[in-house]
């Protein structure tokens, strides 16, 4: 091979990547050694067709060169190349806004991976439960009975329904008496009251069970409410791109939108897991004795079981059997029997036999 000149690379179109190209010519003259490449081009490559056809078509008529004519020339290379350098361009440029779209959701990804290795470890639980309980009372305090507003505006009836909607209790229960309660102490009793009520719960199921009620609790609603979210951040980029004819930049109102996307599920998340721990029945689950249902014989195994009774009942329990003779005279099966019915032994007292021996 050396001797007729070395490895020839012969290319018959060139690649969106400079680098490809670069990478192919490399085939030959490995370590010192002769080699050479040519690539050959048509006019309808998608790579000439998309940057360089029109012109280098304007070109040619103008030299009136034919169409089976080789072109070779420095002008063509260049126009080549510039249209390579257009393509990595673009696709860098795809790259880029690609990894900074994922760059969103990893870290969206690993605040959510951080709080499912913290409950995990039982590093999160019980605080964590208690935590967004306390948040969500802050929360129904603000929304119904703001400072903004006078205490006959306050909106006590929804406040109860909310409350028992998400702990399982009233403001009657709690203890609130509404015409005399400011917003200060209302809040400070009702988180008191959640405390209360959470321990209560923690003691009857008992702290090893519902430390892993917490945890399988908690799991589940995070991975439920993140699956949705991956599928809602996916909606989300397939369209953001329109921002773009509004003067906005998509990278900017997808990081935006996003997030408000995120802390909508991490509040749906402690609004749902918080509503399960306080509304769950709770119950121990005793296992049950197994109970055997009567079998039921048939005639034939009921025969035969007395038969084997009472040769049990015959025969000595620790000694070698005993013989069984026969001393009246054996009764064919087609014979009269002998109780004197009239029927054949086989159709009267013989079918038990008969029965017995199936």
């Amino acid at each position: 091979m050396l001797a007729a000149g070395g490895v020839h690379i012969l290319g018959t179109e060139r690649h969106e990547a400079r680098r490809i190209d670069n990478q192919l010519r490399g085939r030959s003259g490995r370590q010192g050694d002769p080699g050479a490449s040519r690539f050959i081009l048509s006019l309808e490559d998608d790579l000439m067709r998309i940057f360089a056809s029109d012109r280098l078509r304007e070109w040619m008529k103008h030299l009136g060169m034919e169409e089976d004519v080789p072109i070779e020339s420095k002008m063509v290379t260049r126009s080549i190349e510039r249209a390579q350098k257009q393509v990595e361009g673009r696709n860098f440029e795809i790259r880029k806004h690609l990894l900074q779209y994922d760059d969103v959701m990893n870290k969206q990804r690993a605040a959510v991976y951080s709080l499912r290795r913290d409950v995990l470890d039982g590093k999160e639980g019980r605080g964590w439960v208690l935590n967004a309980a306390k948040q969500i009372v802050g929360s129904l305090i603000d929304m119904h009975c703001p400072d903004d507003k006078h205490f006959d505006d306050w909106d006590q009836a929804a406040l109860d329904r909310e409350l028992d909607e998400n702990f399982g209790l009233g403001l009657k229960e709690a203890g609130v008496v509404w015409e005399k309660v400011t917003r200060g102490a209302l809040e400070d009793t009702l988180i008191e009251v959640v405390e209360r009520r959470y321990a209560a719960r923690e003691q009857e199921l008992g702290e090893p069970d519902f430390r892993q009620l917490e945890r399988y609790v908690i799991l589940s609603v995070l991975d439920a409410q993140w699956k949705d979210h991956l599928l809602a951040l996916d909606h989300l980029k397939e369209g953001i791109g329109m921002r773009a004819y509004g003067q906005r930049d998509p990278l900017v109102e997808y990081k935006r939108e996003s997030f408000g996307l995120f802390q909508s599920m991490m509040e749906r998340v402690e609004d749902q897991a918080v509503q399960y721990m306080y509304r769950l029945d709770l119950a121990r689950v005793v296992p049950e004795r197994r109970h055997h249902a009567p079998v039921r014989e048939t005639k034939a195994e009921a025969t035969a079981l007395q038969g084997e009774r009472q040769e049990a009942k015959h025969s000595p329990g620790s000694g070698s059997p005993t013989t069984v003779r026969r001393h009246e005279p054996k009764v064919g099966r087609n014979d009269p029997c002998p109780c004197g019915s009239g029927k054949k032994y086989k159709k009267c007292h013989g079918a038990n036999e008969g029965a017995a021996a199936s």
